[in-house]
């Protein structure tokens, strides 16, 4: 690749946040300081800190539809959506079709993202095939996390069994908070809004009630647990407390759960449909405190497309946003600009704690290393225009949205993946 100088950029990682020059040379990190003389391909003015490079990103809950669901996303379009979103690792959640309970499954996966320049971790079944009846043997599988995200494990000894075992083989337990019986067909928070519209409420009791028996079973093994998707005050204080307490709990936020209420909802679009689902005021407060005080240790996507036509009934529509263009840039928006938590949280968030939960080295800024970078416009403003995105889907939830932040190069593994500063070829 080209040789390029970044002078006068923000660099954070989990050791720094300074403004510095980076020489970046055949894919390696060569220089780092302050007033670099050397010569470079292509030399970029960072604006005195205005361009942020940190390490590249890593969403740890993406469903990238590969294999099986391919209409909706695949795993060429879905990395393709991650690098243009900073985002140079993922792991992907395991309802595909067939499910992630096998090895050909994960070499397939494997195989077809190696040529996108984003590591790709595939999470494997707690149950075989995600039906709740059988624990899975994982010894053969290869993967890092296990989980039946998209639907929980309604079996409290099945849970607890996956938990004893994870003590001894390492892979982190991760937990879709629903019961189902109390959600009982709800498709949007159960309130007033759910009222307003007369449809059926999914009530917040379902996340916090298995988010505490999860809690309560981590506890009695000892066990490591991380919960998805939280979205309600309640589980948000449960997780509090069992930090407090010892437990070994860590959790995960998306972007929608700290910007919108079900107040959304009464458009009657589907694209604001998710599971779970936008809760209240209350609650999207609660996130943003858990956020600050660390009960919530990163910012994920739950990236989940879903095509035109099967968005289009508010009523039948599958539940479920995309998110990976867009999660950095909410989260700078509404977070970072908003002084409600530093550049330095953001990246702990959704490039540092992520990649240690799952055990997987963290890249960061120093001279030696291979380039895995995300290179951010901290003040670029720009509005989010689904027919731009990279992903097959476009059921953004924040369409029409004006954000302030955008990623606008990308380089993993040492090569530039994506960069919107290089103006395009002229065309002849």
């Amino acid at each position: 690749m080209e040789s390029i100088l970044f002078k006068n950029v923000r660099a954070v990682d989990e050791n720094k946040d300074t403004i510095c020059d980076i020489l970046i040379e055949y894919g390696e990190i060569r220089e780092i300081g302050k007033g670099l003389n050397v010569s470079a391909d292509r030399i970029i003015d960072g604006e005195n800190g205005r361009l942020a490079v940190m390490p590249g990103l890593f969403d740890m809950h993406v469903h990238l539809r590969d294999p099986g669901q391919t209409h909706k996303e695949d795993i060429y379009t879905g990395c393709a959506a991650a690098l243009a979103g900073g985002i140079t690792g993922v792991a992907c959640m395991p309802n595909t079709t067939p499910p992630i309970d096998n090895v050909d499954t994960v070499k397939y996966i494997t195989k077809k993202a190696a040529i996108t320049g984003v590591s790709v971790y595939p999470v494997g079944c707690i149950t075989q095939r995600m039906e709740g009846r059988e624990l899975y043997d994982w010894t053969a599988l290869g993967v890092r996390m296990i989980s039946d995200d998209g639907r929980p494990v309604k079996n409290a000894e099945l849970m607890r069994r996956a938990l004893e075992h994870s003590t001894s083989n390492g892979l982190l337990v991760a937990s879709h908070c629903e019961d189902l019986a109390i959600i009982n067909g709800g498709i949007i928070n159960k309130g007033e809004i759910s009222e307003k519209l007369g449809v059926a409420g999914m009530d917040r009791l379902s996340e916090d009630k298995i988010t505490a028996r999860e809690l309560e079973l981590a506890a009695s093994c000892k066990a490591r647990i991380h919960i998805c998707h939280v979205s309600t005050k309640g589980s948000v204080e449960l997780i509090r407390n069992a930090k407090m307490a010892g437990i070994k709990v860590s959790s995960e936020t998306c972007p929608h759960y700290f910007t919108y209420t079900d107040k959304k909802l009464l458009s009657r679009d589907a694209d604001y449909r998710m599971n779970p689902p936008l809760r209240t005021e209350e609650d999207r407060e609660a996130i943003i405190n858990g956020i600050i005080d660390g009960t919530i240790d990163c910012i994920v996507t739950d990236h989940a497309p879903h095509t035109k036509n099967e968005k289009a009934d508010f009523l039948t529509a599958p539940n479920g946003v995309v998110g990976l263009e867009t999660s950095l840039a909410v989260t700078l928006t509404k977070l970072y600009h908003t002084d409600k938590i530093p550049l330095d949280r953001v990246v702990q968030l959704m490039a540092v704690i992520p990649r240690k939960l799952l055990r997987i080295p963290v890249p960061n800024i120093t001279k030696g290393t291979q380039a895995d970078l995300a290179v951010v416009d901290l003040e670029k403003e720009w509005e989010v225009v689904p027919e731009k995105l990279h992903s097959k889907s476009r059921n953004t939830a924040f369409k029409g949205e004006w954000l302030k932040g955008k990623n606008v190069m990308t380089i993993a593994n040492g090569r530039v993946r994506y960069d919107s500063l290089k103006p395009p070829a002229a065309k002849h």
